[in-house]
């Protein structure tokens, strides 16, 4: 071990010996004082220190949040439409749980001082009330399920049929990495499938190129014109893009915090979800007054040591920028034959230049 964990080591003994000593004096006093009286003492001190810690904690938690709010993706706004709900529930659920935790911690702290032990008092209790039950019980239940009924119906509305003229972007998740798939000019994903996945011969997703009559499959044409790229998602403003979700080994987790969204990207069961961008990339760079400024593609799931590395970017460009960057992409069919990619430069069949016999004659007269 190094010199750091010793000491660690050593200072979390010495708490602990501190703490037991002040215990075994608090004991010692009390038994010089006499029990009633020192519980009595310790009592008065608890109550007061309690309602002390109230007022710090609120103080505390006020001044927390006016200091750390704006380190919080809160004042950019969300980068969707569909996000500005999501933010809206969000208030919500915070207002009313804050609204209870503040009642309910004022009254623990008030009450422990209010009704500290004095003489002539006696504490009144009762076993049951089915009163109290059922309003602690009902009052909270309907607040829950107005809250769950509507976080279903946005969800619901996310994660059923994309509307008419979205972007669709295929993506699968990998230790530690991301892959995107668009369809060509064809508008339809080619089909695929697992035991053909090959990093080697560039096929990521298991596109189905040829026939296989070990495997049953046939080549699917649809196939020849999709694009495949990694680690960087192009998508457009103010059009909704449907986002097909997959994993390649174990869950990941497709995290969008800007656009406040997420989805399991799970081994074998494709999910889906869809949204709306509102800004370009450039202008949130100019909103947050950030150069660097980049929407983020994180993996909010524990998906091995390389975790905290998986990190996936989204590009949010105009409709034209968008089709001038897709002219610009190869098919991934090319990158997997490229003997067929028609704009490869093929090299000669004979490189040997033919010289006439005139000037073969001319040549050897000159020498």
């Amino acid at each position: 071990m190094t010199t750091t964990t010793y000491l660690i080591i050593a200072a979390a003994l010495l708490v602990f010996i501190v703490i037991f000593q002040i215990a075994k004096a608090s004991e010692y006093v009390s038994v010089l004082k006499g029990e009633e009286t020192s519980r009595k003492q310790n009592n008065r001190i608890n109550g007061f220190m309690l309602l002390g810690f109230m007022i710090v904690g609120f103080i505390g938690v006020y001044y927390c949040n006016k200091l750390l709010y704006k380190t919080t993706l809160f004042p950019q706004g969300s980068a969707s439409v569909e996000g500005e709900k999501i933010d809206e529930m969000f208030m919500i659920t915070t207002a009313v749980t804050g609204l209870v935790f503040v009642i309910t911690q004022f009254l623990l702290f008030y009450f422990a001082w209010k009704y500290q032990e004095k003489e002539g008092r006696k504490a009144f209790f009762f076993p049951h009330n089915n009163k109290l039950e059922l309003i602690w019980t009902v009052v909270p239940a309907i607040f829950l399920t107005v809250l769950v009924v509507f976080g279903l119906r946005f969800w619901f509305r996310i994660t059923s049929d994309a509307p008419k003229g979205a972007l669709e972007v295929e993506i699968v998740g990998k230790q530690f990495g991301w892959m995107m798939r668009y369809p060509g000019k064809d508008k339809q994903f080619g089909k695929t499938y697992f035991k053909v996945i090959s990093d080697e011969n560039s096929n990521p997703f298991g596109q189905i190129w040829e026939d296989n009559a070990d495997l049953k499959l046939k080549a699917d044409a649809t196939n020849f014109d999709d694009v495949v790229t990694t680690q960087t998602m192009y998508i457009v403003k103010d059009r909704p893009v449907k986002l097909i979700i997959g994993s390649r080994d174990v869950i990941h987790d497709v995290g969008l915090n800007h656009f406040r969204l997420k989805m399991d990207a799970v081994p074998g069961i494709p999910t889906t979800l869809w949204f709306t961008p509102k800004y370009t990339t450039k202008e949130m760079k100019e909103r947050t007054g950030n150069p660097n400024f980049a929407f983020e593609i994180s993996c909010d799931q524990m998906c091995g040591n390389g975790h905290y590395s998986m990190k996936g970017i989204i590009e949010v460009v105009t409709q034209e920028e968008f089709d001038i960057w897709m002219a610009k992409q190869k098919p991934n069919y090319y990158a997997a034959f490229p003997d067929k990619d028609p704009s490869a430069v093929k090299p000669a069949a004979d490189s040997t230049v033919a010289v006439p016999a005139a000037v073969k004659t001319t040549v050897a007269m000159n020498k």
